[in-house]
C-alpha cells in the first residue's frame, strides 16, 4: 500500500483514510499526537477539506480522538469482552490490563421504582428506602477511567457492606462475607451520550458515547444486586459468537 496519496482510481480521501489508519495502528502508539492538518495537506498534496473527512472517519470509528486546542492523537486501543457473568476486576485481569477503583459515593438511598422492582424490593416506597445500599465507583484499567458504575443492594441481605473495602471485586466480597456467589444475570445493553459530569469523570468529551449495561444478577434465587455501568465507547467493545437458529 502506497504512504503517499496518488492520482488514481481511489478517490484521495479514502487513501488518506487508509494511510492514517495503518499509521495510528502500526507507527505511533496510543495518545501519540498525528502529523497536523497542514502537515497532511503538503504531504500529500490534498485540500484541508479532504484531511478534515478523512480525520472524521477515524474519529468516528475510534481509531483517533480529537482533544480541544491540542490536536489529534491515537485513541486508545478498545478492550474487547464475550459477555459473561464476571466482576470488572477479573475482566481487566483477564485482559492483562490493572484494575482499580474510586469509590465515589457509598450510602443508604431511596432507590428509584425501577431499582426497587428489580431487587424484589416491598412496594412500600418508606420500607424501600430504608433497605437499599448505593455504591457508585469509577473504574479504571492501568490507571485510564473505562466505566462509571451504580450499583444497588438488599440491606437485609449484605448487612454492614459500607464497613467493607469497596474498591475491589464487590462479586468477591459478597461470597466472601455474605456467602452469596452470583451464578447468575440477566443483563441489557444500550447506548448514551456522556453528560458532562461523566465526561469529567471519564476523561473523554460531552456527548461522547457510552456502552450502558444494566444488569441484575442473582446468587441461586435470591436476587442480590441491580447495576448501571457506563463504559466508554472508545475503550471498551463487546464481543457476541451467533448460531444459526435451526428451523423448525
Amino acid at each position: 500500500m502506497a504512504d503517499r496519496v496518488v492520482e488514481g482510481p481511489v478517490p484521495k480521501r479514502e487513501q488518506l483514510i487508509a494511510i492514517l489508519r495503518r499509521t495510528a495502528v502500526e507507527d505511533l502508539a496510543p495518545d501519540q499526537p498525528v502529523p497536523s492538518e497542514r502537515e497532511l495537506v503538503d504531504r500529500h498534496g490534498v485540500s484541508r477539506q479532504t484531511v478534515r473527512e478523512a480525520i472524521g472517519q477515524l474519529v468516528h470509528e475510534g481509531v483517533l480522538h480529537r482533544v480541544h486546542g491540542k490536536g489529534t492523537f491515537v485513541a486508545a486501543r478498545q478492550v474487547q469482552t464475550h459477555l459473561h457473568l464476571a466482576s470488572f476486576t477479573q475482566d481487566m485481569r483477564r485482559r492483562g490490563l490493572a484494575p482499580s477503583t474510586r469509590v465515589l459515593h457509598a450510602e443508604a438511598a431511596d432507590p428509584p421504582a425501577g431499582v426497587a422492582t428489580a431487587l424484589r424490593l416491598a412496594t412500600s416506597r418508606s420500607e424501600a428506602a430504608a433497605s437499599v445500599w448505593r455504591v457508585e465507583r469509577l473504574r479504571l484499567a492501568d490507571g485510564v477511567p473505562m466505566a462509571l458504575e451504580e450499583s444497588w443492594f438488599p440491606v437485609r441481605l449484605v448487612p454492614g457492606l459500607l464497613d467493607h473495602d469497596l474498591a475491589g471485586s464487590l462479586y468477591t466480597l459478597l461470597g466472601r462475607e455474605y456467602g452469596l456467589v452470583p451464578s447468575t444475570g440477566d443483563q441489557v445493553l444500550t447506548a448514551e451520550a456522556a453528560t458532562r459530569a461523566q465526561a469529567e469523570l471519564l476523561r473523554t468529551a460531552p456527548g461522547a458515547p457510552l456502552l450502558v449495561f444494566t444488569r441484575t444478577t442473582s446468587a441461586g434465587d435470591v436476587v442480590v444486586e441491580h447495576t448501571t455501568s457506563r463504559y466508554r465507547a472508545d475503550r471498551y467493545s463487546v464481543r457476541t459468537t451467533l448460531d444459526r437458529a435451526t428451523e423448525r
